[in-house]
């Protein structure tokens, strides 16, 4: 079925990386509260299906679509199959991101830095400029939000693990403060979520599956989050609820 066909209550929201963890979290719970959504992965064909039925099985609307963000071609590939399946975008979620693995600085090649920074910075610059495009007033359009997936690590800074990670996050509280104020005026809000130490497969990825259990006593409140915590924050940010809410970065993190 075609969302042009079905509308959706709360329009479309496009997820990248929205194939498990974090992103999985968020395409589901924005698929419950009305919304179609586009999940985007890069390579994973499987998990991002799952989603994609998980959420049409409840008699919502879900397309998956692969692509890297850090490839501008794919890019745009995925905004016109969302635009030609499902409608104009309303939300994006820059979501897609990778770790680059726990590395000091002194041991990282160039190769991991360079794929980090096209994913992580490059890929949401991309992806913000065809949600722009897209959403602004000036272009004609209708309005809209981009929320974009921090870390607290742009602020704790990684040390010892993943500085390289750190500064993309970094980079990403810039493009969210910097583009909200370039773009207020034209019908769209842009703001972060910045998790802290949250339950998904990342740690393990990354090299270090005890790292959540490890590290839990470090958060204030004495345990990790969950996706879910950290979607109902990015629900609530593309939600009508925080219309007056632009350029903020809201950490989830129990604290720490």
């Amino acid at each position: 079925m075609k969302g042009k066909q079905n509308p959706s209550d709360r329009g479309v929201m496009i997820v990248t990386g929205g194939s498990r963890g974090i992103g999985a979290a968020i395409a589901r719970m924005a698929a419950t509260r009305g919304y179609a959504v586009a999940v985007n992965y890069v390579s994973d064909t499987r998990a991002a299906q799952s989603v994609v039925d998980s959420i049409t099985r409840g008699g919502r609307l879900a397309i998956a679509i692969e692509g890297d963000v850090a490839v501008e071609t794919d890019v745009l590939r995925m905004f016109e199959t969302s635009d030609r399946e499902l409608g104009a975008v309303d939300v994006l979620v820059n979501n897609a991101g990778i770790t680059g693995g726990f590395q000091r600085v002194e041991e990282i090649s160039a190769p991991v830095l360079t794929r980090v920074l096209a994913t992580n910075v490059v890929g949401s610059f991309l992806c913000a400029r065809e949600a722009v495009r897209r959403m602004s007033s000036r272009h004609g359009g209708r309005g809209g939000s981009i929320i974009n997936i921090s870390s607290r690590a742009a602020e704790l800074g990684g040390s010892g693990e993943w500085i390289h990670y750190a500064a993309t996050k970094g980079a990403i509280n810039s493009l969210t403060v910097g583009l909200a104020r370039e773009v207020a005026a034209e019908g769209i809000r842009v703001n972060a979520v910045a998790p802290g130490l949250i339950e998904t497969d990342l740690h393990a990825a990354a090299g270090a599956p005890d790292r959540v259990e490890r590290l839990s006593a470090t958060v204030p409140v004495g345990r990790a989050g969950s996706a879910d915590e950290v979607a109902e924050c990015v629900l609530w940010l593309a939600s009508p609820a925080a219309s007056y809410v632009t350029g903020s970065i809201l950490p989830v993190s129990g604290g720490r």
